[in-house]
């Protein structure tokens, strides 16, 4: 199983709307979204599952996409790792999941899938973690196939 976690792209901040939910793209945000889509439009498998928070910020980012994508409200800010890794079906789903949210969840999942010391990990804005699950030798492991940034691409 592939997974890859996508962070939202730069929004707006939340004292200029009022509501952490409907925060949207700032134009650099924009940009960044478009980056990052472009790339993941050439390396995604054409059957690969795209779930979004239904927050405002990461419905613009999955958009830049333009694929087909599932809007999930447990994807929503301040849901938890479990919930994410139990809606993917982590690690016994088959295929590609690209997963659109939030910090800290996203970096919580890359810390517990990684068995890192820390609690969570950061994911910068618009970035991307590429993790699979692998078994050898009756061996289960976590490979990180790509981290990436808009400002690397």
């Amino acid at each position: 199983m592939d997974l890859i976690l996508w962070r939202h792209a730069e929004a707006v901040d939340v004292e200029l709307v009022g509501d952490d939910f409907v925060r949207y793209l700032t134009p650099k945000g924009e940009k960044q979204a478009a980056r990052m889509a472009a790339w993941l439009d050439r390396q995604l498998p054409e059957g690969a599952r795209i779930l979004v928070s239904p927050a405002t910020r990461a419905q613009q980012t999955a958009r830049a996409l333009d694929r087909k994508t599932k809007t999930v409200p447990a994807l929503a800010p301040l849901g938890t790792a479990e919930e994410l890794l139990e809606l993917v079906q982590w690690p016994h789903a088959r295929g590609t999941v690209v997963v659109v949210g939030h910090q800290p969840t996203l970096g919580r999942v890359v810390s517990q899938l990684l068995g890192l010391q820390a609690a969570e990990c950061s994911v910068r804005k618009g970035s991307i973690w590429w993790l699979r699950h692998r078994e050898r030798d009756g061996q289960a492991t976590t490979l990180v196939l790509t981290v990436q940034t808009p400002e690397l691409l």
